[in-house]
């Protein structure tokens, strides 16, 4: 059999128990619920404990996706994440061992909200190439460990979680899962709009200055991959927005031409969970009953670097497996 193309097998996501309402963060960045709500679209976000790792989170989502994708094992494990346990070693080698796949080549991605995405065309590539039949791809995140709890432009927003994939050989077409062209950018003359200051703790940034590059990129970006795809916005049943906030996923939507009706948001109950926050909203919308088999959905996100791409995919014919962290 000839394989030309890769497919999605499996979905899982893990979040902690913690929630974190906008009451909770109120009163130490002098707001409210509703100033929270009516620019972000967040009434609620997860948080580790403390003692609590993106390793975890990300082993939790790895094994749901593969519990998903009815299979143990796979020839490649890719984890995209901006907090990992340490700074080296990468955290994709320690997640394959716990996940029982000692000896499985594992690196990680940095590519901020991004990441996913990335993440996605590098198991794309591994299986175009030969390299791999399968890969694990996870996107994990505990951003509550960097942000400065005195910021209300950054820790009112973002939240922790992990959302994984597992992906495997296709023959390419409208088959369930089929993923197709991953469209990538970066502008590395905007780091400083998003970043961890080097020698810092907390992660800063410029939030009007984001809003716009985020709007105009994804939207950009979103339109270049309908494209390649042969697709135009009516061919799309879901529009899956990186959940950086409400205003921003809704002025993308309206550029690309998608009814809101169309675009698919966990924002109230999770918050912007950086380069999990697809997964963890396919996973979401998935065992909510929102996304069903055969499916056409774009995928587009933005963050740091600047980076920023889109996706066009089939929804798998696979039960999304979304859990807490520690329960399932």
């Amino acid at each position: 059999m000839t394989y030309r193309g890769a497919v999605i097998l499996g979905v899982g996501a893990s979040l902690p128990r913690r929630v974190v309402t906008n009451d909770d963060l109120a009163a130490g960045l002098d707001t409210s619920d509703e100033w929270i709500r009516s620019r972000t679209g967040i009434g609620a976000r997860r948080w580790v404990d403390p003692g609590t790792s993106t390793s975890d989170l990300a082993a939790d989502a790895g094994a749901r996706a593969l519990r998903s994708a009815g299979t143990s094992t796979v020839d490649a494990v890719i984890v995209a994440t901006t907090t990992p346990d340490r700074s080296c070693p990468a955290v994709a080698p320690d997640v394959a061992a716990r996940l029982g796949l000692v000896g499985v080549p594992a690196h990680d991605v940095a590519a901020v909200c991004t990441g996913f995405l990335y993440g996605l065309a590098n198991a794309v590539g591994l299986i175009a190439s030969g390299a791999a039949r399968t890969v694990l791809l996870i996107a994990a995140e505990t951003f509550s460990t960097i942000l400065d709890p005195a910021d209300r432009g950054t820790a009112e927003i973002f939240g922790d979680g992990a959302g994984a994939v597992v992906v495997g050989a296709g023959r390419g077409g409208d088959e369930p899962g089929a993923i197709g062209p991953c469209v990538l950018g970066s502008d590395g003359t905007g780091a400083d709009l998003i970043q961890v200051p080097a020698g810092e703790a907390y992660f800063r940034m410029r939030g009007k200055e984001v809003f716009r590059q985020a709007v105009e990129r994804m939207s950009d970006v979103a339109l270049d991959a309908l494209e390649r795809s042969g697709l135009g916005p009516d061919d799309v049943d879901h529009l899956a927005p990186h959940q950086a906030n409400r205003r921003i996923c809704d002025a993308v939507a309206q550029r690309v031409g998608i009814d809101a009706s169309r675009v698919l948001s966990d924002l109230d109950a999770v918050g912007n969970t950086a380069a999990a926050s697809i997964p963890v909203l396919l996973a979401d919308a998935a065992a909510a009953g929102r996304l069903d088999a055969g499916d056409r959905v774009l995928a587009v996100a933005f963050g740091g670097g600047l980076t920023w791409g889109a996706v066009t995919l089939i929804w798998p014919d696979a039960a999304a497996d979304l859990g807490t962290l520690g329960e399932g």
